[in-house]
C-alpha cells in the first residue's frame, strides 16, 4: 500500500509509515523523430484492447476504464498500475511528479471559489465540507519543429490629405479644412523562420480542452524519466488523442504565431496576408504525463468540474452562478445610479436658488 508523497522522492505506506526512497534516474529526456514514428505506427499491428487487471492483495480481477491504466482496486483499494506494453504503441517516457498534496490543492480550490463573484453560498459550503479530490496523471504530447514560411501580402502605410468638410455649428453651416487619413497599399513577399519548442497538446478527452489549456504554463524543464513509483496512489490515463492528430492541433497553434511574425515582418501601419506556405523540418515529439487534482460537484442537477495544476496549484473549472445575487447586484446598481442622479439634480437646483437670491440682493 505504498503511495507516492507529492513534493518528495519517496513512497509512504499509509498504515505503518514505512518509506520507500525513489532513486532518481539520471537520464536525458529524449525527443523522438515525428515522421519516423508516424511511419512505424502506420506499419504496426493494431494495439490490443486493455485486458483485465489483477489485484495481488485480494485476488480480484477487474477492468479499468478504457482510458485508464492506473488506479485503485475497486474491492480492496490497493493501488494498481497496469502494463502499457500491449495497449498503446507509444509509452510515456517522462512525467512531472505531483508537487502539491490534496490538502494544499483543496485550499487552492476554496480560495479560488471564494474569490468568484456571484457564486451560490450553498456551493461554497458544499465544497468546503465535502470536496474530494482525485489525483490524475494526464497524457500530453509536446512538439518541436523548425519552420520556414514564405508569404505574399500587402503593406499599408497611412498618409493624410487635406480636405474641406462642411458641418453644422450653432445652427449654421460652416466649412473647415481637415486632415483625412488614407492608406497606401504596396505588394510584399518574404520569408520568416521560427524554432518551436515544446508546443504542448493535451492527449486526454476526459476534460474540456479549454480547461486543460488554461492550466499552463507547466515547468517542462523539470520533466523526470518515467517511473511507476510516482504513479502509485494516483490514477493515470492512456492517451486518447493520437500522435498525428496532436501534431495537427500543434500546427494550428504554430500557424497563429507565424502569422504574427509575418505581420511584424511586413511592417507598416496595416498588413494583409494573402498566402503562406510553411515547411516543417527537424520535427520531434515527446510523450509525457502531467499531474492534476480533479473533482466535480453537483448543483441543481448539473455537474460542474474543476481541475488544479498539481505543480503550481492553479485552478481552472466550470462554475455556477447565483441569479439572486446577480439580481440584487443589478438592483443595487440601479439604486446607486438613480440616487446619484437625484443628488446631482438636487445639488444643481440648490445652487441655482442661491445664485438667484444673490443676484436679487
Amino acid at each position: 500500500m505504498l503511495k507516492y508523497q507529492p513534493g518528495t522522492q519517496h513512497q509512504v505506506c499509509e498504515y505503518c509509515d514505512f518509506q520507500n526512497i525513489i532513486t532518481a534516474k539520471h537520464e536525458v529526456i529524449r525527443e523522438y523523430d515525428l515522421h519516423r514514428a508516424l511511419q512505424e505506427l502506420a506499419e504496426a499491428k493494431p494495439a490490443k484492447a486493455i485486458e483485465q487487471a489483477h489485484c495481488d492483495s485480494c485476488g480480484a480481477s477487474f477492468k479499468f476504464a478504457t482510458s485508464v491504466h492506473a488506479g485503485e482496486c475497486p474491492f480492496c483499494g490497493t493501488d494498481i498500475v497496469t502494463s502499457l506494453n500491449d495497449t498503446k504503441l507509444i509509452h510515456p517516457k517522462s512525467l512531472l511528479p505531483f508537487l502539491i498534496d490534496d490538502q494544499q490543492a483543496k485550499k487552492q480550490f476554496h480560495d479560488w471559489l471564494n474569490g468568484l463573484w456571484f457564486a451560490p453560498n450553498e456551493v461554497k459550503k458544499y465544497t468546503r465540507d465535502k470536496t474530494k479530490l482525485v489525483g490524475v496523471y494526464l497524457p500530453y504530447w509536446t512538439y518541436d519543429s523548425h519552420t520556414e514560411s514564405n508569404y505574399t501580402g500587402a503593406r499599408g502605410d497611412t498618409y493624410y490629405v487635406q480636405q474641406r468638410v462642411e458641418y453644422v455649428q450653432n445652427g449654421r453651416v460652416v466649412s473647415a479644412i481637415r486632415q483625412i487619413p488614407k492608406i497606401r497599399w504596396s505588394s510584399v513577399r518574404g520569408r520568416v523562420s521560427r524554432l518551436f519548442d515544446d508546443v504542448l497538446i493535451g492527449a486526454s478527452l476526459s476534460l474540456p480542452r479549454q480547461i486543460l489549456d488554461r492550466l499552463q504554463p507547466w515547468d517542462l524543464d523539470n520533466l523526470t524519466p518515467y517511473d511507476e513509483k510516482y504513479i502509485s496512489g494516483f490514477q493515470s490515463e492512456i492517451y486518447q488523442v493520437e500522435l498525428d492528430e496532436g501534431f495537427d492541433r500543434a500546427t494550428r497553434i504554430m500557424d497563429g504565431i507565424i502569422h504574427h511574425d509575418i505581420a511584424f515582418d511586413i511592417g507598416g501601419d496595416h498588413q494583409r496576408i494573402h498566402q503562406v506556405n510553411t515547411h516543417h523540418s527537424d520535427t520531434t515529439y515527446k510523450h509525457c504525463l502531467l499531474p492534476i487534482w480533479s473533482a466535480a460537484f453537483l448543483y441543481r442537477d448539473k455537474s460542474y468540474r474543476f481541475v488544479i495544476n498539481g505543480r503550481t496549484g492553479q485552478v481552472q473549472g466550470e462554475r455556477p452562478y447565483s441569479y439572486w445575487k446577480i439580481a440584487l447586484a443589478v438592483i443595487a446598481g440601479l439604486i446607486f445610479v438613480v440616487g446619484g442622479i437625484s443628488l446631482m439634480e438636487h445639488s444643481g437646483a440648490f445652487n441655482q436658488v442661491e445664485f438667484s437670491g444673490y443676484s436679487r440682493y
